[in-house]
């Protein structure tokens, strides 16, 4: 399990670093990932990315309770009720279908009842 949550960790962090450069993909999700997977797998990982310089706080204002940034919160939800709405598309199974739309109506409830990070500007 230590090695699924490793791997699941990096590939995450891949593509929270390849969010910062496409607009499309969300950045702070995949870094809160990568930090749970970390947490969960490696504490040496888990500091490093934390503290990281660059990637640090796009996490930081999460685990410190202070919430997301709301181009954060958008970005996730939309990404994710895309692709919920292109595999209920493909797959043709009454089940699956529930099984998607369950999860993102309640990740979505999640991510929304999370506070919203106002910067100062």
């Amino acid at each position: 399990m230590r090695y699924l949550l490793l791997a699941i960790g990096w590939l995450s962090v891949a593509l929270g670093v390849v969010g910062i450069f496409l607009p499309v993909l969300p950045t702070t999700p995949f870094l809160l990932l990568a930090a749970a997977c970390f947490a969960r797998s490696s504490p040496r990982f888990h500091r490093w990315l934390v503290s990281h310089p660059r990637l640090g706080p796009w996490i930081a204002d999460y685990l410190g309770g202070q919430g997301m940034p709301r181009k954060a919160k958008v970005y996730a939800i939309t990404l994710m009720w895309t692709s919920i709405a292109l595999s209920c598309y493909l797959v043709p199974l009454f089940w699956a279908r529930a099984f998607m739309l369950t999860s993102a109506v309640l990740v979505s409830l999640y991510i929304l009842k999370q506070k919203t990070l106002q910067r100062a500007g």
